[in-house]
Formats: C-alpha cells, sequence, structure tokens
C-alpha cells in the first residue's frame, strides 16, 4: 500500500522552501502529527542539524513536528515507527552512501511499501527509482551499491532541463545523457521538471503540477505526458 510523493524539487523561483506544494502535503501528512526527517543528502555541505531546521521550519507552517533522523541511537527502530517520513534534496551519492551505512535501504523500502507517507525532493526522489545512475548530482562517495529503494519500476530524473535553443553552449544535454543510460540499462527514466511531482497510491502513479514530464523508454523515441495522467504502463 504506497503512498509516495515523489517531487522534482523542494524549491521553485520565487517560493520559500516546500510552499509550492505545501497545500497538497497538508492533505498528504493529514493522519501525522509528526514527519520523520532524513537530512543525509546535505546540500551545500550544510549540517544535519540545520538542515532539519529548515525542514521544521516549514512544516510548521501546517502544523507537524519534524524530528531528524541523526538524532536518534537506533535509525532502524525510528524509521519502522515513523508515522511519516521526509527524505530530503541535496547528493544523491552521499544520501545512498549514508542509509547503507546505517543498514537503512530494506528497512525504509518495507515501511513505504507497508503504507508509511514517504515524502522524496530531489535526491530523496531520485532513491525512488530503481537505482540513482540518472541523477544529475556528482559522485562525491562512494556507496556499496547504486541499487535504489524501487519504490516504482522506473527511473527517475529530477529537475529536468530542455536544451536551451537560444544557449551557445553545445555540450550534453540531459535528453544525450538519458541516452546514455539507456546504451547500457533498459528501465524508463521519468524526467521531472520543477514544480512536479508524481502521486503513488497503492497501484497508481500519477503526474501532478502545471507541466509535462519527459518520458525515456529503452529504444523508443522520447515523448512528453500531461499532468493528472497516470504512468502504471512504464516498466
Amino acid at each position: 500500500m504506497r503512498n509516495i510523493i515523489i517531487a522534482s524539487t523542494s524549491t521553485i523561483h520565487g517560493s520559500g522552501y516546500l510552499d509550492y506544494i505545501m497545500a497538497d502535503l497538508k492533505v498528504f501528512f493529514e493522519q501525522a502529527s509528526t514527519i520523520l526527517f532524513v537530512p543525509y543528502a546535505r546540500p551545500s555541505g550544510i549540517s544535519h542539524d540545520d538542515y532539519t531546521e529548515i525542514a521544521s521550519t516549514a512544516f510548521g507552517k501546517i502544523d507537524k513536528k519534524v524530528n531528524g533522523l541523526h538524532t536518534f541511537e537506533n535509525p532502524i527502530e525510528a524509521i519502522k515507527n515513523a508515522e511519516a517520513i521526509f527524505v530530503g534534496g541535496g547528493n544523491t551519492f552521499v544520501l545512498t552512501n549514508q542509509l547503507h551505512k546505517n543498514h537503512l535501504i530494506a528497512p525504509l523500502k518495507e515501511v513505504v511499501f507497508y503504507g508509511t507517507p514517504y515524502l522524496g525532493t530531489s535526491a530523496g526522489s531520485n532513491i525512488c527509482g530503481l537505482n540513482i545512475k540518472t541523477t544529475n548530482d556528482m559522485p562525491i562517495v562512494y556507496p556499496p551499491s547504486f541499487n535504489a529503494l524501487a519504490l516504482v519500476p522506473f527511473n527517475i530524473n529530477p529537475h529536468y532541463l530542455d536544451p536551451d535553443t537560444t544557449s551557445k553552449h553545445k555540450g550534453e544535454t540531459r535528453e544525450t545523457r538519458i541516452k546514455e543510460f539507456h546504451y547500457f540499462n533498459t528501465q524508463p527514466v521519468v524526467g521531472l521538471r520543477e514544480g512536479s511531482w508524481l502521486l503513488v497510491k497503492n497501484d497508481s502513479i500519477i503526474l501532478k503540477g502545471h507541466l509535462t514530464a519527459r518520458i525515456f523508454e529503452y529504444n523508443k523515441t522520447p515523448y512528453e505526458v500531461d499532468s493528472g495522467i497516470e504512468l502504471n504502463h512504464l516498466k
């Protein structure tokens, strides 16, 4: 019984932390009074305490208490006992490495499949896919495995960017990099633009937000899907 929001980002231009999606999060976390925050991704090298404070301030707007996972002596038990879970963005390799180090991959996957509400943004969304090979992050640490939580049967590319036709830059586009990924891998990739998210309820996966998403399937031409469309066909 999956109950998941997979968001491309925590912050869009001109908006505060999680503000663009907060109305939906109020409904999503309605049954939880406390949210367990996983600060492991550490954007810009921020401390776990400072990152947790950012999340706490944001969720205070909807009267939710936030506890940082790093403050628990037994993080596995904290995951198992959580009313709801939020995994923030930052560096996906750092996040994945820390989850492996604390033996949290299996417990996290188990509780989410049993229905614990899960919000992921950016790196926290990358780990919802089959593996983290389609992240945009630098591999600054080397996790024991690139395999992820496999909460959905495809990979995620958060912060998906379309080619800028006015730019003089002739380097690789995001689409080119995903094509390179498909030279060695066959699973689909969902390119989530800023301000978009996937709402996963049981067996339903629906694109939300105001923008389309770009879908990459092995040996197929990439295509767009509109907000409100189910992505259950991706396997």
